[in-house]
């Protein structure tokens, strides 16, 4: 989810390399699993194209180590390989699979002890409900899905009275771009009708069902992921779901899109890092989740990769006049809206959506 569309094409991993670890003024107990000769290695696993620029290289200039990457597309994907037994120091998941892996205890609690930068966490993505304490769970980025749309071919006031349910307005047949994704697809599905997104109510989401499959007979979206950034890009439909650090990226690059989130409600996300248990080295975990908190590596973050920060005071700075997303719409979150929900964590409605989506799309 939420990445941008390089990611497609980064391949299984990245390796940075460089020499031994143990940062200033922190002792590491040396277990060390991967191969690295004498130095201390961090491996993190994470969305493709999800890092600053200078965010990896930095940490191991100043904590003497070496980081390995590898990137994942899908939180289940993760998932997979995590429960199979591979070993990492570092996830960096969405909230719903946060939820999982806290309620199949394959987390280890944060260490507040080296995380001090907590402070610097902005209010809007502290203590969110997956994690209250956040105990478990540090966000990384945060946002929202929308819509994305073409100012000059698409009416305002079609999107301010219809919200969702212009999606499946007759009059954008063949204009949509539908992100392809089971769990945003019934979330505008059960907003538009109404619903909470997170219902296990069986005639909620069926109704939800019809509305998806009623949207593709009369409007005739497109479905599609990554793709869809540089498509909106270059206008080549007129309204499109994205999240919002994509729909940052494209706004900013084409001042001929703007960013909506409609009036029924949508998903707030966040993608957090978290510590699995079987961490080879949770210390240099923990001090990577302080180091990304910094000023300097959060901005390097936000500025990279468009989604919004976790860090309040480059949160604040990114939005304001002189900031890189200055008036773009889509970076700053909807915040405090009622109708606003996070995903949760049910096994039987995710086997649901994920049976009822293939149906959708099947026509």
């Amino acid at each position: 989810m939420k990445r941008l569309i390089s990611a497609i094409l980064l391949g299984a991993f990245t390796v940075i390399p460089l020499a031994g670890c143990g940062g200033p003024g922190t002792e590491f107990d040396g277990t060390n699993t991967t191969s690295s000769g004498d130095g201390k290695t961090l491996k993190i696993y994470n969305w493709g194209e999800y890092t600053g620029d200078n965010l990896l290289s930095n940490f191991e200039d100043e904590y003497d180590c070496t980081v390995i990457m590898e990137t994942f597309d899908s939180n289940e994907m993760m998932y997979t390989k995590l429960e199979a037994g591979d070993q990492y120091d570092l996830l960096i998941p969405s909230d719903y699979m946060i939820q999982r892996l806290m309620k199949e205890d394959m987390l280890q609690p944060l260490d507040y002890g080296i995380i001090g930068n907590i402070d610097l966490l902005a209010e809007e993505c502290s203590g969110l409900d997956y994690d209250p304490e956040n105990e478990y769970s540090i966000p990384y980025f945060w946002g929202s899905v929308g819509i994305v749309y073409v100012k000059d071919k698409v009416d305002q006031a079609d999107l301010e009275t219809q919200g969702w349910e212009i999606l499946r307005d007759p009059k954008y047949k063949d204009r949509i771009y539908m992100y392809d994704s089971e769990r945003d697809s019934f979330m505008i599905a059960l907003k538009s009708l109404g619903y909470s997104m997170n219902t296990d109510n069986e005639d909620e989401i069926q109704e939800a069902y019809d509305w998806l499959v009623e949207q593709r007979n009369t409007a005739s979206p497109i479905y599609v992921t990554d793709e869809i950034i540089d498509n909106m890009l270059n206008e080549n439909k007129d309204l499109g779901v994205m999240y919002s650090g994509d729909a940052a990226y494209v706004l900013a690059e084409n001042d001929n899109l703007g960013y909506y989130e409609p009036q029924q409600g949508t998903n707030l996300w966040s993608d957090a890092m978290v510590i699995p248990k079987n961490a080879a080295n949770p210390a240099l975990a923990n001090e990577f989740i302080n180091y990304v908190l910094t000023y300097e590596a959060s901005q390097d973050n936000t500025e990279t990769v468009g989604y919004t920060s976790s860090n309040a005071e480059v949160f604040r700075d990114e939005a304001s006049e002189g900031g890189m997303f200055y008036q773009n719409e889509a970076y700053i979150p909807r915040s405090d809206y009622e109708k606003d929900e996070v995903f949760h964590d049910n096994e039987t409605i995710r086997k649901i959506l994920s049976d009822l989506w293939i149906k959708v799309k099947a026509g």
